[in-house]
Parts: C-alpha cells; sequence; structure tokens
C-alpha cells in the first residue's frame, strides 16, 4: 500500500472517530414532563427546553426573582405543552430576557426544579422584518 492510502484511512477514521465522540454529547429537544422523566431515570445528559416566559394579561412578566447578591434568578417558563415550570438559572439574567419571545433553556431537573446551566434567548426585535420611511 502506498503511504497516501494509509494517510487517508488515517485521516478518515479520525474523523469517523471525532463524529462518533461529538455525537454522544448531544443534547435533545423535550418538553418538562419528558425531561423530569429522563431526570428520574437517572438520565444526567443536558436537555433543551422550549417554552416562552409566563406573563400576567397586560405582557408583564410574573414569577421572576432575582437573589439578594444580583448574581442569580429564577422565573417561570411554559413549555409547549403550557406546562409551567420554575426554571433556576445560577448566573445574572442575560440583556433583553425580558423582552424575549422563546426562551431555550438548557440544563437538568435537580430536586423537582429545571436548573438550567445555558439560556438562549429570541428576541422578536432582532428577527422582525424593519421597514424604512425614507420620508418620499
Amino acid at each position: 500500500m502506498k503511504l497516501s492510502h494509509i494517510i487517508a484511512i488515517v485521516v478518515i477514521a479520525a474523523a469517523v472517530a471525532i463524529i462518533i465522540f461529538t455525537a454522544g454529547d448531544a443534547s435533545t429537544y423535550v418538553n418538562f414532563d419528558q425531561a423530569h422523566e429522563m431526570a428520574s431515570t437517572g438520565n444526567e445528559t443536558p436537555i433543551h427546553v422550549v417554552g416562552q416566559l409566563k406573563k400576567d394579561d397586560n405582557g408583564q412578566v410574573i414569577g421572576l426573582q432575582n437573589s439578594e447578591d444580583k448574581l442569580s434568578f429564577s422565573f417561570i417558563l411554559v413549555d409547549d405543552n403550557k406546562k409551567e415550570q420554575k426554571v433556576v438559572y445560577n448566573e445574572p439574567m442575560p440583556p433583553d430576557f425580558l423582552r424575549s419571545e422563546k426562551v431555550v433553556v438548557i440544563g437538568r431537573y435537580q430536586h423537582d426544579q429545571f436548573v438550567a446551566k445555558k439560556i438562549l434567548l429570541k428576541c422578536p426585535s432582532k428577527y422582525q422584518d424593519q421597514k424604512l420611511n425614507a420620508g418620499i
């Protein structure tokens, strides 16, 4: 066999190993019921839950609690199945958190509360078409 063939086989084997290794770390999108079930079976992989912040009739976020030192906070997230769950985030509140349209929390259940390790936001102002009025 030529040296170039051996190098090509090694590169392909390394690529396959990397793909298999990273696929095992991938987390899934679930609702709170599925996340709780996974946690009760001992599954500790990171889980993505998509939802919206709980709001009152005036559109104000309710259930938001800041810690005394403002370095962590909790809030109520309503998933796509309309289940409400308290989510704890041990970091400061992200910018534009209260204006977000959708929230993705990445974490897992710990003692009947969802502890988020990361929060992803979808803010409406970033994704809406902007129409400019040139005064014509």
